[in-house]
């Protein structure tokens, strides 16, 4: 059974991008902030984070 860590503003970020209240690079900036992983965004945008 693994139990999968999420960063704490993950499932925050990830509804608002839902509802189209965040865009990708404001999320991406979250990234640059360490409040998410890259990982994290590719989990919420299907892509991953540009350079």
């Amino acid at each position: 059974m693994s139990t999968e860590v999420r960063s704490p503003m993950f499932d925050s970020l990830k509804a608002r991008y839902e509802k189209n209240f965040v865009r990708k690079d404001q999320l991406a900036q979250y990234v640059n902030l360490m409040k998410i992983t890259a990982t994290e965004y590719k989990q919420i945008t299907g892509e991953d984070v540009p350079v």
